[in-house]
C-alpha cells in the first residue's frame, strides 16, 4: 500500500503530527510518500519516486482549505482523501487529532467507505476553464457597486441577479460560502447544486437547488470593470462585459474517506453549534 501524506506546514502542529503518522504507517508496512521538498524533513520517500496512479490514499493534515488546495495542486492523483483536521470548522477534514491513530488503524483494516462527491466544471466563452469541489463564485471584484448577472438553466432564462455576485455550490460546498450567504445545506450524498445570490438588491432573490444534469450559464451585463470568477476560494480569473460562464457537472468525482464512527449530522450539530437536544 502507498499513502501520500500532505501536511499543511503553516500550522505548528502539522510537522510533529506528520512525523508520528509516517512512523505509524511505516511500522504497519505502508510506503509513505511526501512532496519532494519535504521528504528529508519527514524521512519519507519523495512523491516523484512513485507512479501517481499507484497511490492508494492521500492524507491531508490541515483543514478543509488544505484539502481543496491539495486537490487543485495534484488533480492527476485520483486516490481517496483522508482529512485530519488541524483547524476549527472542518466538514471535509473531519478526523480530529485525538482520533488519528485509531482512524488510521480502521483504514488499514478496511473499515471505511469512500464517498464519491460531485465536482463541477466551468468554462468562459473566452476559453478559461476550471473545476471546483466546493463552489464557483462570480463576484463584483473591483466594482464599487452591485453587478447584474443574467442566469440561464439549460438555455431557459432564470433571472437577472443584481447583487454582489452569485455562488454555484456543490453539496460539499453548501456548508461553506453558500451557507454564510443564506443558502441551504445539501447532504453530501445528494446529487444537486445550488445557486445562492450574494447580498442581492431584493430580498425575493432566494437560493435555488438544481438537478446535477442542469447546465448553468451566467452572463455579465454591466458596462463596468471585469468581474471575478473564483473557484474553491483558491484561484480566479476575470470575465468582461458580455462574456458568459458555463457551469456543468464534471465527469470526475471527489473521493473522500468516511469512517463509520463519524456521523454527518453529528458533525453538523458540532460544527454549527446547534443546541437542539432530544426530549423525552
Amino acid at each position: 500500500m502507498i499513502i501520500a501524506l500532505f501536511p499543511n506546514l503553516s500550522k505548528p502542529q502539522a510537522m510533529p503530527l506528520a512525523l508520528d503518522v509516517c512512523k505509524f504507517l511505516t511500522a504497519n508496512g505502508i510506503t509513505v510518500v511526501v512532496d519532494d521538498t519535504e521528504a528529508s524533513q519527514l524521512k519519507a520517500a519523495p512523491l516523484s519516486s512513485c507512479t501517481l496512479s499507484d497511490i492508494d490514499f492521500m492524507i491531508s493534515l490541515g483543514g478543509d482549505g488544505s484539502i481543496l488546495r491539495l486537490v487543485h495542486r495534484y488533480p492527476e492523483i485520483q486516490a481517496p482523501i483522508i482529512g485530519i483536521n488541524l483547524g476549527s470548522l472542518g466538514f471535509l477534514a473531519d478526523i480530529p487529532i485525538t482520533e488519528v491513530t485509531p482512524s488510521l488503524q480502521q483504514i488499514i483494516s478496511g473499515n471505511y467507505k469512500i464517498q464519491n462527491r460531485m465536482v463541477i466544471t466551468g468554462e468562459t466563452n473566452q476559453g478559461d476553464t476550471c473545476f471546483a469541489v466546493n463552489e464557483m463564485v462570480i463576484h463584483r471584484g473591483k466594482n464599487p457597486s452591485l453587478i447584474d448577472l443574467a442566469v440561464y438553466v439549460d438555455g431557459s432564462f432564470l433571472n437577472t441577479f443584481s447583487a454582489d455576485g452569485i455562488i454555484i455550490a456543490t453539496p460539499s460546498g453548501s456548508t461553506a460560502y453558500s451557507l454564510s450567504a443564506g443558502g441551504p445545506i445539501l447532504t453530501p450524498d445528494l446529487e444537486a447544486c445550488v445557486i445562492t445570490p450574494i447580498c442581492p438588491h431584493t430580498t425575493s432573490c432566494a437560493p435555488i437547488v438544481l438537478m446535477p444534469k442542469s447546465e448553468i450559464q451566467v452572463q455579465y451585463l454591466n458596462q463596468n470593470l471585469p468581474v471575478e470568477i473564483i473557484y474553491d476560494g483558491i484561484c480566479s480569473f476575470t470575465m468582461k462585459t458580455g462574456d458568459t460562464f458555463c457551469i456543468r457537472r464534471s465527469k470526475e468525482q471527489f473521493k473522500l474517506i468516511n469512517l463509520p464512527v463519524h456521523d454527518y449530522f453529528s458533525t453538523l450539530r458540532t460544527k454549527l453549534n446547534w443546541s437542539g437536544t432530544l426530549k423525552s
